[in-house]
């Protein structure tokens, strides 16, 4: 109401002012503070005039309806501009456009136009244009009555306006952990919160800044005051809050006391290497170490990494390792870590860390226990070397090609103490039959303690005596190779530099073609010809069993197939086994001899046969009948053997 009163009383001395004009009391620019307009034609004194052509008059007055030409930032102006008509009389509704140097100062409305009202007065907000504005300038007015297009103009002062902070407040100047607080500031304009535009306040602190706390960059005034919310999230230290802004002379700051987190938990994280063993101080290995570094990771209350905090270390049990570091500081990732060095015995051991002075009167300073780390020798033995083949008798006539091997040979090592050894440690294969390994190397490197190699059938298909020469069949401990036609001695081996363990498994070259075949047992191989058998009792079924054979006494390739074929007055009951199984190297008692060192004998897969006479039961007549046994190769080679039984009536 005080404003629109100051207005009422401005707008009734401008029309005062313009009636003393009209009758005699001055000419010219009527009410305007250091402006001019044009029309108005002065008369002789005490003769009243009438202006010849419509007048607009520019003023300005502060926020309290003073007159005043003096504009800051923090003090707008109210522009005015007075219309009249020819007559002298206020003009509704006129079009007034006001314009300045936008260096200087700013309109609101941004447009800077506006409309008279009932007085004829048409009034803007001129504003400065920044705080650091200074100068002097002019506000021209310009409008249109009836048809004429009049202006006129008024001069204005600009003072740089020079903001101060006030003292940095804290809602709470001390906080627990994890704890908040409302941090504000005013931005002051002589000693006055600074409310006429909004100034953008920056906000900042150590802890803000390394993420240890959260922190509105910026916040804007509101009224001259800016806010925002600290919290804390782990700092453990006391911060310091510091607000800033352009414009604003210099910055504030304030300390926030905020309490340290307290530790919840010690948690082991990882161990290096990270299969958890290590090796025997000095016996090296390849890829293998004799240290052990171990990770571990403190969180306090708010399951949040805990700084600063101090870890304890202990070996249990105690002596077995060398402990190289006994205590460590959590870094910015609650992390801590330690290393320990092997000694002379393969043993197993964990790592304690514990947090001191976290003992309660109901329990013990927090702790935890790494797994178990192993110390072992890491270097294959002898003993624990162990040999495969997935095929032991392959179809060894015929080449196996490139690209599917005829068998894979596989190795398994171990060290003194049972474990795996190193991945990477290298394997060699080599082979007095055929081809073993691939075109970029002979042999293999471990993974997990074992690899594999392919084995494929090509020339040579007979064996040199020892030849190549192999640690299987030249150093201590190993054996000449088997001599026996068509079996291959396959060597491997690795060393160390110093110490070399090999071994050595057989696979069998099959002929593919079945050509020792043995009857029930028989030492006599049957003759090559129809194998008479007979006379059998019409009413019981012929049961015999074969042991097929290949030219050199080895079994037929695995996987052929067994069956009867083109009976004639018989049906087969049926062929066990109906293929050729893996058959490894055996000696002359049977047992198995994957070396090939001891194999003796005939090594042929045994079949028994089921033959039914198909003649009417009870039986009325003798009768013949015939069948073949047929062993097929999975290449597709075919041996027949034809059979002829007299079946007999009681």
């Amino acid at each position: 109401m005080k404003e629109k009163n100051n207005y009422v009383r401005g707008s009734l001395a401008l029309l005062l002012s313009a009636a003393l004009s009209a009758c005699g009391g001055g000419g010219g620019n009527p009410g305007a503070t250091g402006g001019s307009g044009s029309g108005g034609t002065g008369g002789s004194p005490g003769t009243p005039t009438v202006p010849a052509t419509p007048t607009v008059a520019v003023s300005f007055v502060d926020a309290s309806g003073r007159a005043s030409n003096a504009l800051t930032g923090a003090t707008p102006l109210t522009v005015r501009a007075l219309v009249r008509d020819q007559a002298g009389k206020p003009v509704l509704n006129a079009l007034v456009s006001f314009a300045t140097d936008p260096q200087l100062a700013v309109f609101s409305p941004t447009a800077g136009t506006s409309l008279t009202d009932a007085n004829g007065v048409a009034t803007v907000t001129l504003r400065s244009a920044s705080l650091s504005a200074a100068g002097a300038g002019k506000v021209t007015a310009t409008t249109a009555v009836a048809g004429a297009t009049i202006t006129s103009e008024g001069n204005y002062s600009v003072g740089a306006t020079a903001l101060t902070f006030s003292t940095l407040r804290l809602s709470q100047a001390s906080i627990a952990a994890y704890g908040s607080t409302e941090v504000s500031v005013d931005v002051l304009a002589n000693g006055a919160p600074y409310s006429a535009q909004s100034v953008n306040v920056r906000f900042s602190s150590a802890c803000a800044t390394a993420g240890k706390a959260t922190l509105a960059a910026t916040a804007p005034t509101n009224q001259g005051k800016a806010m925002v919310v600290y919290r804390d999230q782990g700092c453990g230290n006391d911060d310091t809050i510091t607000a800033s802004a352009d414009g604003v002379t210099a910055s504030v700051s304030q300390t926030l006391k905020i309490a340290p987190p307290a530790a919840a938990s010690v948690q082991f994280v990882s161990a290096a290497p990270v299969e958890k063993s290590i090796v025997i101080r000095g016996q090296g290995g390849i890829n293998r170490t004799e240290t052990a570094t171990l990770r571990y990771r403190v969180f306090d209350i708010f399951d949040r990494p805990l700084v600063g905090q101090r870890v304890d270390f202990s070996v249990v049990p105690s002596g077995v390792v060398t402990l190289n570091k006994t205590s460590d500081t959590t870094d910015q990732s609650g992390e801590v870590i330690t290393t320990v060095n092997s000694l002379d015995t393969a043993t197993t051991f964990r790592i304690q860390a514990t947090l001191p002075g976290t003992a309660t009167a109901t329990r013990p300073n927090i702790s935890t226990l790494s797994d178990s780390i192993v110390v072992t020798t890491g270097l294959p033995v002898q003993r624990s070397l162990s040999l495969s083949t997935s095929v032991a008798n392959v179809e060894g006539w015929l080449d196996s090609g490139t690209t599917t091997p005829a068998s894979v040979v596989s190795i398994l090592l171990a060290d003194q103490s049972g474990n795996p050894v190193a991945d990477g440690t290298p394997i060699v294969f080599q082979t007095n039959l055929g081809a073993i390994g691939s075109s970029d190397k002979g042999g293999c490197t471990t993974l997990n303690g074992g690899c594999s190699v392919n084995f494929r059938v090509q020339e040579p298909r007979v064996a040199q005596p020892n030849t190549p020469a192999t640690p299987c069949n030249t150093l201590a401990g190993g054996s000449p190779d088997s001599p026996r036609p068509g079996l291959a001695t396959i060597c491997a081996s690795t060393t160390d530099g110093t110490n070399t363990q090999f071994g050595k498994t057989s696979i069998f070259f099959s002929s593919g073609y079945a050509e020792n075949i043995y009857m029930n047992g028989s030492a006599t191989a049957l003759p090559n010809r129809t194998v008479e058998i007979g006379p059998v009792p019409s009413a019981d079924p012929l049961v015999f069993t074969l042991q097929l054979n290949d030219l050199n006494l080895n079994p037929l390739p695995a996987g052929s197939t067994v069956q009867v074929t083109a009976p004639l007055n018989a049906t087969a009951v049926g062929v066990v086994p109906a293929t050729v199984p893996n058959i490894l190297p055996h000696n002359a008692a049977g047992v198995d001899d994957h070396t090939g060192n001891t194999v003796s004998g005939a090594q042929g897969s045994t079949h028994r046969f089921t033959i039914s006479s198909t003649a009417p039961k009870p039986c009325t007549a003798a009768s013949v009948a015939s069948f073949d046994v047929t062993v097929t190769t999975p290449k597709g080679r075919t041996t027949s053997i034809p059979f002829r039984v007299t079946f007999s009536c009681p």
